[in-house]
C-alpha cells in the first residue's frame, strides 16, 4: 500500500512490506517503485522490503532544480527515519544505484548491503554530459517521443519485441511525469561525482549485477570496477533493464544474497 512522508513541504512515496531485516529498492531514471514488484513478492517473505519513489519520479513531487544524488539520498534516509530503520540494504537499479552510492557515503553506518543493478560508481563522461543536455531539450520540443525512444533503447533489440507489453506500460508511466521533474533528475545525473571511493572503501557486502549488452554502463568498464572495489560481480546475458530482460536469473541471484 502507497504511503507518504512530507519531507521540506513536498510529498515522499513508498511502499513498505514483510517483517525482517530491512532491504530498499530505489528505481532508475524515468521508472517508479512499481518496477519492484516482482522483487517485492520474492523479498517481503524474509526481510522489510521498502521501495521508495525518488524525487520527482512516481508519486514523489519535484524538489527544487535539481534533483541531486545526496538530496535523493537524504529523502530515503527521512522515510527510513519515519519509519525507525536503523539499518538496511539497499539494492538500486540504474539512478537508484547513484542515489544508493550517494546513501553510504553520507549514512555509512545505516548501511548493510550494496547491490548496484545495471549501474556504476563513475560520473558521467563529457560526451555523455552534452546527451543530457540534448535530452533537456527534446523534452521540451516532444516529451512523451523522448520518454518512448529513451525506454526503448535499454533494452536489447530480442528483448524489446518480447518485452513489448512491459515497455509500454514503463512509458505510459513515465509520461505522466512533469518534464520539469525530468529535467530536475537529469541535472542530478549530469553533475553526479565519482563515487569509485564510496564502494572501495565500504565495509559491508557488495555487489555488481551487469548486463553483458547493456547500452548505457560499458560491461568491461563495470567488470574492471567490480574488481577494483573488490566486489562480487554477476553477469547476465541482455541490456540495462534485468530486472525485466532476465527476470529468473536476478530472483536466483537475490535469493543466495539475501
Amino acid at each position: 500500500m502507497q504511503e507518504y512522508i512530507s519531507y521540506k513541504n513536498i510529498q515522499i512515496a513508498f511502499t513498505a512490506e514483510g517483517k525482517g531485516e530491512t532491504i530498499v529498492l530505489l528505481h532508475g531514471f524515468l521508472e517508479s517503485s512499481t518496477i519492484w514488484k516482482n522483487v517485492i513478492s520474492l523479498l517481503k517473505e524474509t526481510h522489510h522490503v521498502i521501495a521508495v519513489d525518488l524525487l520527482g519520479h512516481g508519486k514523489t513531487d519535484k524538489l527544487g532544480y535539481i534533483h541531486s544524488m545526496g538530496t535523493m539520498a537524504e529523502t530515503v534516509n527521512a522515510v527510513l527515519s519515519k519509519l525507525k530503520v536503523e539499518k538496511a540494504s539497499f539494492i538500486g537499479h540504474s539512478m537508484g544505484g547513484y542515489a544508493a552510492l550517494a546513501f553510504a557515503e553520507q549514512f555509512q553506518q545505516k548501511t548493510e548491503k550494496l547491490i548496484l543493478l545495471n549501474s556504476t560508481t563513475v560520473a558521467d563522461s563529457e560526451e555523455r554530459k552534452e546527451n543530457r543536455e540534448r535530452a533537456k531539450r527534446l523534452i521540451k520540443q516532444n516529451k512523451k517521443a523522448f520518454i518512448s525512444m529513451a525506454i526503448k533503447n535499454l533494452f536489447t533489440d530480442d528483448t524489446r519485441d518480447r518485452l513489448r507489453n512491459e515497455i509500454n506500460e514503463l512509458i505510459d508511466e513515465a509520461v505522466q511525469f512533469p518534464s520539469e521533474n525530468i529535467i530536475a533528475s537529469i541535472e542530478g545525473l549530469k553533475n553526479r561525482k565519482d563515487r569509485t571511493e564510496v564502494l572501495q572503501q565500504f565495509e559491508g557486502r557488495k555487489v555488481i549485477i551487469a548486463g553483458k549488452n547493456d547500452p548505457v554502463v560499458p560491461f568491461k568498464e563495470i567488470q574492471e570496477i567490480a574488481e577494483k572495489t573488490h566486489s562480487a560481480f554477476i553477469a547476465f546475458e541482455d541490456g540495462h533493464m534485468s530486472y525485466l530482460e532476465n527476470r529468473e536469473e536476478l530472483m536466483e541471484a537475490l535469493k543466495k544474497i539475501f
